[in-house]
């Protein structure tokens, strides 16, 4: 194990149950090619009501060389969860990590190294998607977050050469940064981190990502979880573009204007028929490019499966943000931080 650093890094683990992958993501950090006394792991549990917090404390029993706290999150949201954590953390490197992934054993590693390098103010690495089942529609989903298709220039997700960009997801940075940027903002239930890295750009900071930091991440098991991710993302989008409306991105713009180009075809087909035909060749279109996309994984992943599969996951994405969108700018009275 390499002593990197005579800092102690804090990993931070918003939480909410997550007995199926909490032992993974503690056995990844306990095996992690740093000393364990540099190591504490604070987890902030909104109050799970599953066996999580039994796993955790066998976890504890079992391995005493590794510092582990679990905190209340009694606001049961992930950013309040991330300044609580903080708060509490000791170290002057701040680790964040999901409950829902694991880190490669040098991960603690090379995001410190890369950050007191001073590559970047904001440290992380490129997530490996994995499906959180062994069904062919969880496959699916896995391959299309992941998929440029789906998450367009979202580089966390799929680049292969280090450089400069706008988020990561699983980040490290110092504590004495977040405190000078104020903290996660509650107000978001989701594009938290995305709202946290625009006001560190926008005091001049940089973001870093670098591939050779991996992680594991568990992607969502069916399409009506999926949906109820991607609805989130695109309610909460709207509420931080308020905040900083130059921070949209042509992947973000897409979906939106997509169902609402469609949508209005189908009004306007009651009156003029030609709109339908219009319609129904833009979304045969759309399936075409969708079916074409989904060829290469399947073929490299030898599963047939995947050709229905990712089409209907990366629709239900689009479908799902774009709908949370415009039901956002529909939805008064949320305040912004």
């Amino acid at each position: 194990m390499k002593n990197i650093t005579n800092q102690l890094v804090s990993i931070i683990i918003p939480c909410f149950n997550e007995e199926n992958t909490i032992e993974k993501l503690l056995e990844a950090i306990r095996l992690q090619s740093v000393p364990l006394d540099s190591l504490e792991v604070i987890i902030a549990d909104g109050l799970s009501t599953d066996k999580t917090r039994q796993k955790i404390a066998d976890f504890i029993e079992m391995n005493p060389g590794l510092k582990i706290a679990i905190i209340d999150n009694e606001k049961k949201v992930i950013p309040a969860g991330l300044n609580k954590a903080i708060k509490t953390a000791k170290g002057e490197i701040i680790l964040r990590m999901d409950a829902h992934a694991y880190p490669a054993p040098d991960y603690v590693e090379k995001s410190v190294a890369a950050l007191t390098a001073g590559l970047g103010d904001n440290v992380g690495g490129v997530i490996d998607i994995c499906p959180s089942r062994d069904h062919w529609i969880a496959r699916s989903i896995s391959v299309a977050t992941a998929h440029p298709l789906g998450v367009g220039d979202a580089k966390y997700r799929w680049t292969t050469k280090a450089g400069l960009t706008d988020t990561v997801a699983f980040g490290c940075f110092f504590k004495t940064t977040v405190e000078k940027a104020g903290y996660y903002n509650e107000i978001l239930t989701a594009n938290e981190d995305y709202e946290f890295n625009a006001r560190l750009r926008n005091m001049g900071l940089k973001i870093w990502v670098d591939p050779a930091i991996r992680a594991v991440y568990f992607s969502r098991p069916d399409l009506k979880s999926l949906a109820k991710q991607y609805y989130s993302y695109g309610f909460w989008k709207v509420r931080m573009l308020r905040m900083y409306p130059n921070t949209i991105r042509w992947r973000q713009a897409l979906p939106p204007l997509f169902v609402f180009g469609l949508l209005m075809l189908l009004l306007l087909s009651i009156i003029w028929f030609p709109a339908f035909w219009i319609f129904a060749i833009a979304f045969l279109l759309y399936l075409l490019i969708l079916g074409t996309g989904a060829l290469k994984p399947a073929i490299k992943q030898k599963d047939p499966a995947l050709v229905i599969g990712i089409p209907l996951a990366i629709m239900t994405m689009h479908f799902s943000w774009g709908t949370g969108f415009w039901m956002s700018l529909l939805k008064p009275g949320i305040k912004e931080k």
